[in-house]
């Protein structure tokens, strides 16, 4: 997915079946908050259409969630169920710490991007472009590019996942003192002696028994000793 965003076309967008004057018009769009949960828009006939594909659109950063808001309920409008289904913006749960407290939020790891299953053709093509804050598709020349199976399941696994294990965003660094929070040796302060930042985990040197040993724990199960 990253080659195809860097190989992002700075020509005019052209339809996919040729150029079509007039674009529809009037078609609701929806206002639910910011936080509301996502509703995709999707049918039984979308999710069996064996013609679907995932693009990625470029939308106002800062604005993801109000386009996906408004191509939900286009989608709708337009009567468009079976020709397009969800509507996503990749993003990963991020726990952060401060001040020796644990704070979660959403994080998008691909600002400025929505990605959207479609089955192109020119109806279709010029609803997304209408939409309010699109500013087009992502691909090669003058085409959109839809995403290869395996940048699907790449980014729907680390949507998934990290569900299931919010990412830990914080700074260790080597000669840092730390108190361990968790496991046989919860209480225990040590200074860490490496930082494994891909797989977020440390080595502590803790003093057990009068002897400096290695111990090896994952972020989460220590904190910043406060100087």
């Amino acid at each position: 997915m990253e080659d195809i965003l860097k190989n992002e076309s700075k020509e005019p967008e052209e339809s996919p079946q040729g150029t079509q004057e007039g674009t529809p018009e009037g078609a609701p769009e929806g206002t639910p908050e910011i936080g509301a949960p996502a509703t995709p828009a999707e049918t039984p006939e979308a999710i069996g259409n064996p013609r679907m594909k995932w693009y990625i659109i470029h939308a106002y950063s800062g604005f993801e969630r109000k386009v996906r808001e408004s191509l939900e309920s286009r989608i709708r409008a337009f009567g468009l169920e079976g020709r397009m289904g969800r509507v996503l913006i990749p993003t990963e749960t991020v726990t952060e710490i401060r001040n020796n407290k644990k704070y979660t939020r959403e994080s998008m790891f691909y600002p400025g991007y929505v990605l959207i299953e479609m089955d192109m053709d020119d109806e279709v093509w010029h609803m997304v472009k209408s939409t309010p804050r699109v500013t087009g598709f992502v691909g090669t020349g003058q085409q959109p590019t839809p995403l290869s199976d395996d940048e699907v399941k790449q980014i729907v696994y680390r949507v998934a996942d990290s569900k299931d294990k919010p990412k830990l965003k914080i700074k260790y660094e080597k000669q840092e003192t730390v108190r361990i929070t968790e496991g046989p040796f919860a209480t225990f302060t040590g200074v860490v002696d490496e930082v494994n930042e891909d797989r977020e985990t440390l080595k502590v040197m803790v003093t057990i028994f009068g002897r400096s040993t290695p111990v090896e724990l994952e972020f989460g199960q220590v904190e910043k000793v406060l100087s």
